[in-house]
């Protein structure tokens, strides 16, 4: 199974009394979000499963991917690593999952997965981390197919 951990791009910091979850993209986030979302279109196969967290800079994110997606609560700010796990169906999903998230989880379900300690490893904005299990049963199948970020990418 393929599970791409896609941070969202750079947000503006919320303003006095605003709600986290109505954060928008910067000029810059909104730039890192296109880079990304065409590199990912070249990546993707067609049956990949995009899941997003329902937050204002996770769906701005990944518009820009025209592709479908689910907007799944459990992905939330704050959320649980062992959510983000059971939404994706990791690791015995079938199709490739594309998850759409926030620090610190994305980093923690990056970690548990490749060292098998739970850990806050630190996933930047804009950044997918594509890790893959050949074998859902066999842990040691498990690798770390590639990492990209918006800046390395050339158009």
């Amino acid at each position: 199974m393929d599970l791409i951990l896609w941070r969202h791009a750079e947000a503006y910091d919320a303003e006095p009394g605003q709600d986290d979850m109505e954060r928008a993209l910067t000029p810059k986030g909104q730039k890192q979000a296109r880079r990304m979302a065409d590199w990912l279109t070249s990546q993707l196969p067609d049956s990949c499963r995009i899941l997003v967290s329902p937050a204002l800079r996770t769906l701005q994110t990944v518009e820009p991917l025209k592709r479908k997606f689910k907007i799944v609560h459990d992905l939330a700010p704050g959320a649980d690593l062992e959510d983000v796990l059971m939404a994706a169906n990791w690791p015995n999903g079938r199709e490739p999952v594309l998850v759409v998230g926030h620090q610190p989880t994305l980093g923690q379900v990056a970690a548990l997965l490749l060292s098998g300690q739970p850990q806050d490893w630190q996933i930047k904005k804009a950044n997918a981390w594509w890790l893959v299990q050949r074998e859902a049963l066999d842990p040691y199948s498990l690798y770390l197919k590639g990492v990209m970020a918006p800046d390395l990418i050339v158009k």
